[in-house]
């Protein structure tokens, strides 16, 4: 039997494929969204969960970097 799902291939960086395996993990996003772990910088994941995932990861950008002040 075939099982299809529908889904969204992500390349990102060794870190960042990290951060998303802990939201996975720990159900961060009310459930697992990760369907297969494809290689070191690949995953697929389900494809309802991409908007909700960006703003995840755009607080997380906003919380690591700081702001470039112009110097007048």
């Amino acid at each position: 039997m075939v099982n299809v799902m529908k889904g969204v291939l992500i390349e990102c960086d060794k870190p960042m494929k990290q951060f998303l395996l802990h939201l996975d993990e720990t159900n961060t996003l009310g459930r697992r969204f990760i369907i297969q772990d494809l290689d070191e910088t690949h995953l697929f994941i389900s494809s309802d969960v991409i908007e909700l995932l960006m703003t995840r990861v755009d607080d997380l950008l906003d919380q690591i970097s700081f702001p470039i002040n112009d110097r007048d």
